[in-house]
Parts: C-alpha cells; sequence; structure tokens
C-alpha cells in the first residue's frame, strides 16, 4: 500500500486515540482503524477507560467480518498479555485480520511484550513505525511512566513582556481569555498538577479545570517544604475534585502537627521527606498511578525541576503585557534544548518545547 495511504490511516488513528485523554491513567491512550482490503475505513475505536475494551477491540467489534482480509492500523503495538481485558492478539487473530500496522512498540518491561511478533508467527503481516514520530509524542506521559518510574512533568508558566512571571506580593493577571480556555482544557487532560506553596499563599487558586469536561477526580499536589500553607487555602475548598496532596519535608511538619492533622481529617494528604527530594516527588506520584503532572508555578519550583533535569516538556505562554518588575522567569538554558512549537492564543503566544524524547 502507497506511503501516503498507510499515514493517512494512521493519522486518523492517532487523532482518535486524543479521545482517550484525561481518561485511561495509567493505561495508555490508544486509537485504531480497520481498513478493508478495498481501502475502506470499516471500524475504528479509542481506549476510553482503564479496564474497558482496548482501542482494537472497539475498532474490529465494529467492523464485524469485514475485519477478515482487512488491515489493522493501531497507535500502539498491540497487547499479548492478559490483564484486566483479554490480549488484543488473540482478538486480532479470531477476527482474520490480515496485516497490522503500529505506530510504535510497546516498552512496557513489566508485561509480556512481543505483540508483533506474536502475530508474525500466527501469520499476520506486520508493519511497525507508521507514524513513529507523532505516536512517540503522543505517548510520551505513558513511555516515561513505564521507564523512568515517575510521571511525565510538562512545566508551564506565563511570562510578562519583559520577562517576569508575577509579583510576589500580589496575583497578578497576564494572560488573556483565550489562554486561559486552552490552560483548563490542558487540565481536563492530565492527571496532576502541581503549585509551589508561594503560588498558594499569593494567588490561593482553586486548581481545578473549570469550563472544560474532565472525565476523572484531578490529584492536585501543593510543594510546600517549609510548612506555610494556610488551611484556610482555596484548594481545600474542591476536595471533591480530587484528591490534594501537600509534601512537605519531616522538619517541617513536626512544627505543625495540630495543623496538619487537621488537613488530614479533610482528606488531605501529606507526604514527608527528610530532604527537598523533588524526584523523590515524582516517584510517590507514580506509585500511585499518577502517569501525567503539570507543573504551574512558580518561578522556585520550575527551577527545582529544572534543575533536577525532571522536565519533559516546556510551555510558555508569552503576554504583551509588561510589569515592570517581579518575579523573574528561571533562565530558559536550563531547559530548552529544541525549537519550540509556536501558536497563537489571542493576543498571548504560545511557546511548546520538548526538552527530551523517549527512546
Amino acid at each position: 500500500m502507497p506511503a501516503e495511504v498507510n499515514e493517512r490511516h494512521m493519522e486518523r488513528a492517532l487523532f482518535l486515540a486524543e479521545r482517550g485523554l484525561g481518561r485511561t491513567t495509567p493505561n495508555p491512550i490508544v486509537g485504531a482503524v480497520v481498513v478493508s482490503p478495498d481501502g475502506v475505513v470499516v471500524g475504528q475505536g479509542a481506549h476510553l477507560e482503564a479496564g474497558g475494551p482496548h482501542a482494537e477491540v472497539h475498532a474490529l467489534d465494529a467492523a464485524g467480518g469485514r475485519a477478515r482480509g482487512a488491515d489493522l492500523y493501531v497507535t500502539l503495538e498491540p497487547c499479548r498479555h492478559r490483564g484486566r481485558t483479554g490480549p488484543c492478539v488473540d482478538r486480532i487473530l479470531s477476527a482474520g485480520v490480515a496485516r497490522v500496522i503500529y505506530a510504535v512498540r510497546d516498552p512496557n518491561p513489566g508485561i509480556e511484550s512481543g505483540g508483533g511478533r506474536f502475530l508474525r508467527e500466527h501469520g499476520v503481516e506486520v508493519v511497525e513505525g507508521i507514524g513513529r514520530r507523532h505516536a512517540l509524542r503522543q505517548h510520551a506521559p505513558f513511555f516515561t511512566w513505564v521507564t523512568s518510574k515517575r510521571p511525565h512533568v510538562t512545566l508551564k508558566m506565563v511570562m510578562s513582556a519583559d520577562g517576569f512571571a508575577g509579583r510576589p506580593d500580589r496575583r497578578v493577571k497576564l494572560s488573556g481569555p483565550e489562554a486561559d480556555r486552552w490552560v483548563h482544557r490542558q487540565r481536563a487532560e492530565v492527571d496532576a498538577i502541581a503549585v509551589g506553596s508561594e503560588t498558594v499563599l499569593v494567588d490561593d487558586p482553586r486548581l481545578t479545570a473549570r469550563g472544560a469536561y474532565r472525565a476523572r477526580p484531578l490529584t492536585r499536589v501543593v510543594v510546600d517544604w517549609r510548612g506555610r500553607t494556610q488551611p484556610s487555602a482555596a484548594v481545600f475548598s474542591t476536595l471533591d475534585a480530587g484528591p490534594v496532596i501537600i509534601v512537605t519535608t519531616a522538619r517541617a511538619a513536626s512544627e505543625r502537627p495540630d495543623v496538619l492533622h487537621a488537613l488530614e481529617e479533610r482528606g488531605v494528604v501529606i507526604e514527608r521527606f527528610d530532604t527537598r527530594d523533588v524526584a523523590g516527588v515524582l516517584r510517590r506520584l507514580a506509585e500511585r498511578d499518577v502517569v501525567s503532572l503539570l507543573v504551574e508555578g512558580g518561578p522556585g519550583l520550575a527551577a527545582a525541576f529544572a534543575a533536577a533535569k525532571l522536565v519533559d516538556r516546556a510551555e510558555l505562554i508569552v503576554t504583551p503585557r509588561a510589569l515592570g518588575e517581579g518575579a523573574r522567569w528561571f533562565p530558559l538554558e536550563l531547559l530548552v534544548e529544541r525549537p519550540p512549537r509556536v501558536t497563537h492564543l489571542g493576543r498571548d503566544t504560545l511557546l511548546e518545547f520538548d526538552v527530551h524524547r523517549p527512546h
């Protein structure tokens, strides 16, 4: 089949996979398309929730008998292990699919892999690598989680035209409504948000996804090494939207046991560390099945993640408003390794950098 036809069908599968954003953790988002021998799309589907049918099953169910002799395009190597659902390779063989085209191999070392090899051994033609670049970016959170045992970290900051991220003494509104809507849509798609205690003290955010549908609870993380967060903070009034975790040092926790105990009684989770260990924070979150983490502020927390080389993607919203003074954005040279993708959000400009990609 011509390369451009393969790429077109894989692009459709990658588009379908986006339906699973914010829904499938700790599983990856996956899309699948079934194409008949005469080139007609006869089935398609996406993985929509952990424990539910995989994308291949949805697509093959939609195709029915028309899957026999067809091509199956899927954004991730079909599984051959039995978890909460059966092996997709068995379903593919029983459907009579002639050829499977997948974008990228499953890197998960904790399962029986080799779905592509299994299919070849059972007479199915297998093609790997169509749409690989797009798929690697789409699967980056899952790949980081399974190979590095930590969440995939996206760092988001808003910067004024003269290089400030805000003021240390009061809340300053920098971004416009289009950028704000984009931010809330992104919150609807990640597993967790992290902010520093300074952001909570100055901005008092609720850290919820507003104006965008979110299918699952959203975890909020307050990194508060000095134990300064007050029980009256707005984020503690939103526990119905998802868990709130305070990260602090054991020493700071010992200095305010009554306050932390009262928060725990309300349902807030307190994570205590001996040192200011952001890598340890990520490991703890990974154990809670947090696959994707959005670090929203402030500059101190951003600099800590960047210095520890724990940022996978950076998103910088640059606004036309100048502040004249305030909290400085940390040097981008600590972070940026690739040219950015540029998107205009109303009056603001979004710069997206992939710091590194999974292998």
